[in-house]
C-alpha cells in the first residue's frame, strides 16, 4: 500500500466508526490529506474521459451504419454501471464483513455506511471517495467489454448483459484481488490497477459474449476497413490521457508511487506505438496501426508502479 512509502495519516478515530463517522459534529476531513483526496477526484475525472474514448475508439473501428450504436452502447453501459455500483456493486466487491474469500456482502447496499472511514484498499483515502474511484473502473470495463455486440448484437439485451455481468463476474474478481478479505489477496497476488478484473475480465467476457452471439457475415467481412480514422486517433488519444489517472490514481494518493505509474504508462504506450507501426510499415507498406498498439500496454497495469524505467519493453 502507498501509506508505507509516505506515512501512514492519522488514525481514523471518529466518533462512530461503523457509519463512516458524523459530519454534523465534527470535521471528518482532518483524517487525511486534502491533496491525496484532490489528487484522486482529478484522477476520476480523467478515467471517466476513457469512456467516450473507448466510444469513439469502437465507432471509428466499425461500419458506417453501425458507428451510432456503438457510441450508444458504450455510453450507456457507464450508466448502467454507476447504477449496479451503487445498488449493490461496491458492497459485493469491497465490503469487509465478508470472510468467504469469493465475495463480498450487502453491508453496504445502496453505498449505506461509506463515509469517510478508511477504504479496504488504502487508509490514504475515505471510502465514500474509494468508492466512486473503483466504480469508474468497472464503468471502464464495462465499455471494453459492450465492444463484442459490434455489428452482431442488440444494444438493448447488451445492457442487461452487462448489469448482470458486473455484479456475477466483476464484483468477485476485484473482491478476489482488491479486498484484504479475498483469496487471491490473502495468497500475496499483487494487482496494482487491473490486470485480473479490468484486462482478463473484459477480454475474456468479451470474447465468451462475441463467441455466443456467432460470426459477423463473411460478405461483410471482406475487404473490411475502419469508416473514421479521425474518431480513431481521437479515441485512442483520449484513452492514453485518461490511462494516466487510471494507474496514477492507483497508488491512491499523490506521491512517488502514482509518478512512476505515470511514467511507465507513457513509456510502455510509446514503445506499443513505434513497435506496432514499425512492424506494419514492414509488412503492409502502412503505418496505420498506432491505435492498435494501444492493446499492447494494457497488460502491465498490474506492475507499473514496481517497474523500473529500464524493464518497460
Amino acid at each position: 500500500m502507498s501509506y508505507a512509502h509516505v506515512g501512514a495519516p492519522t488514525e481514523f478515530n471518529a466518533t462512530d466508526k461503523i457509519t463512516g463517522g458524523d459530519s454534523t459534529s465534527e470535521n471528518l476531513n482532518q483524517w487525511y490529506q486534502s491533496g491525496d483526496q484532490a489528487f484522486i477526484l482529478v484522477c476520476c475525472c480523467l478515467v471517466l474521459v476513457m469512456i467516450p474514448g473507448v466510444a469513439f475508439l469502437y465507432s471509428g473501428l466499425a461500419r458506417r451504419k453501425s458507428a451510432l450504436s456503438m457510441l450508444w452502447a458504450v455510453m450507456m453501459s457507464c450508466s448502467v454501471i454507476v447504477f449496479q455500483w451503487y445498488f449493490w456493486g461496491y458492497s459485493l466487491a469491497f465490503s469487509s464483513g465478508s470472510s468467504n474469500g469469493f465475495i463480498g456482502n450487502l453491508d453496504h447496499f445502496g453505498l449505506i455506511h461509506v463515509w469517510a472511514a478508511p477504504s479496504v484498499s488504502s487508509p490514504l483515502i475515505p471510502a465514500l471517495l474509494h468508492s466512486l474511484f473503483q466504480m469508474l473502473f468497472c464503468a471502464v470495463t464495462a465499455a471494453l467489454t459492450v465492444g463484442a455486440v459490434a455489428e452482431r448484437g442488440r444494444v438493448v439485451p447488451a445492457m442487461v448483459f452487462i448489469f448482470c455481468w458486473a455484479t456475477i463476474v466483476y464484483c468477485p474478481l476485484a473482491y478476489w484481488v482488491w479486498n484484504p478479505n479475498g483469496w487471491a489477496a490473502k495468497h500475496g497476488v499483487l494487482d496494482y490497477a487491473g490486470g485480473v478484473p479490468v484486462e482478463i475480465g473484459s477480454g475474456v467476457s468479451a470474447l465468451a459474449y462475441s463467441w455466443v452471439l456467432g460470426r459477423r457475415n463473411s460478405k461483410m467481412m471482406a475487404n473490411f476497413r475502419p469508416h473514421n480514422i479521425s474518431l480513431i486517433a481521437l479515441g485512442t488519444t483520449l484513452l492514453w490521457f485518461g490511462w494516466l489517472g487510471f494507474n496514477g490514481g492507483s497508488a491512491y494518493g499523490a506521491n512517488l508511487r502514482a509518478v512512476m505509474a505515470c511514467w511507465n504508462s507513457c513509456l510502455t504506450s510509446m514503445f506499443a506505438a513505434v513497435t506496432w507501426c514499425l512492424l506494419d510499415f514492414r509488412l503492409a507498406r502502412k503505418c496505420l496501426g498506432l491505435y492498435r498498439s494501444l492493446g499492447q500496454h494494457y497488460s502491465r497495469h498490474r506492475c507499473r508502479c514496481c517497474l523500473q524505467f529500464w524493464n518497460q519493453e
